[in-house]
């Protein structure tokens, strides 16, 4: 019944979100033609028109608005008047809240900083170390001081080390994945709910809350960015929805050790951003082969793949949706699985990028 509650609740604040993502969208679009914040064709860009930025802008403006909201109630209404409006379980959860309260707003400040970067190279393209060490500094900041950190049974140096590493790898994957319109924000909001409900299984608070805000905000946005485009979100969107991806990846509590039951679901995060994964793996594999710089943009993505082999850009689309739903759902059964069938969820999606990997590979030309 708990669960069932706060899953309403989510339910009901994504919805909110969605909506205020959606009006700053439209306000943004309006703004940015009217300053020429635009993306122009060209170079490795797949757009023929000239489009918007500041969809980003919208993403970020919907969700801080409503956490730093949430964190500020949380923060000032006294806990007797909470319990009494609400019940204690509500009481709890504000509780629990106060309790992160430093957390939460070291999150928000890394994604701030981020959200800046990105808006810079939107404005006027930086080159790619500059970007790099901005993404570096900015996990390290969020380890180290928000102490939000993965294996940390290894210790706090290689834990802090792992985790810059895995902030880097999500945060460009997300980066590269923003090539076509809408295949972002879409597979961004598929991870976003399934780590919601991981994050309700393992039952948690701050994680679905954190997720289920940002499925909101990346809602509103994709009404926009479904092809056809209307509006980009750009670096300035990208960069904090892989950001944030990050942080709830390593915020949620897949494995309860004192429960004295196998760790297999520590490997949820790998399985939910497969699609995400193989995308960034595949594409730097790639352009090393060809000597190049693997933070050099083009159109070597395998959406871009897709619509080689004959897609058009809407079904490459909504295939890479459904391999990411398929991974994503495949996840939500690790909590709990044995060896076997750990190893039998490993396989399917092992078959899923296979699949991926068949559908995109050149076609044969006839002698």
């Amino acid at each position: 019944m708990t669960r069932l509650l706060l899953l309403v609740g989510l339910a009901v604040v994504a919805g909110a979100v969605l909506g205020l993502a959606a009006l700053l969208t439209l306000l943004a679009r309006r703004i940015a033609l009217r300053i020429g914040f635009v993306d122009h064709p060209g170079g490795h860009k797949s757009h023929t028109a000239v489009m918007p930025y500041g969809g980003g802008c919208a993403i970020l403006a919907a969700a801080w608005v409503t956490l730093a909201t949430g964190v500020a109630l949380a923060a000032l209404l006294p806990e007797a008047w909470i319990a009494g409006q609400f019940g204690e379980l509500v009481r709890a959860y504000v509780g629990g809240i106060r309790e992160r309260t430093a957390q939460i707003l070291v999150v928000l400040v890394g994604g701030l900083v981020l959200h800046v970067v990105g808006l810079l190279d939107d404005r006027r393209p930086l080159r790619a170390l500059p970007k790099l060490l901005a993404i570096i500094a900015v996990a390290l900041f969020v380890a180290v001081v928000g102490r939000v950190r993965m294996a940390e049974f290894a210790g706090p140096t290689v834990s802090v080390v792992l985790t810059a590493v895995w902030f880097v790898v999500i945060v460009n994957a997300f980066n590269f994945l923003d090539n076509m319109d809408g295949l972002s924000a879409g597979v961004a909001a598929i991870v976003l709910l399934f780590l919601a409900i991981c994050g309700l299984m393992a039952g948690q608070v701050l994680v679905p809350a954190l997720a289920a805000v940002f499925l909101g905000a990346v809602g509103g946005f994709l009404i926009f960015n479904f092809p056809p485009a209307r509006i980009f979100m750009g670096d300035a969107g990208s960069l904090v929805l892989g950001y944030v991806i990050a942080t709830t990846s390593v915020l949620t509590t897949y494995h309860r050790s004192a429960e004295g039951t196998p760790p297999y679901a520590l490997a949820m995060p790998l399985v939910i951003l497969a699609i995400p994964l193989y995308d960034f793996a595949s594409v730097v594999v790639i352009r090393l082969l060809e000597g190049r710089n693997p933070m050099t943009g083009d159109q070597r993505h395998f959406s871009h793949r897709l619509v080689e082999r004959g897609l058009s850009r809407r079904f490459a689309i909504l295939t890479i949706y459904l391999a990411a739903a398929t991974t994503g759902l495949a996840a939500t059964l690790l909590p709990g699985a044995s060896l076997r069938q750990t190893i039998t969820i490993g396989v399917m999606v092992l078959m899923v990028l296979a699949i991926v990997a068949i559908l995109e590979a050149p076609l044969r030309r006839k002698a």
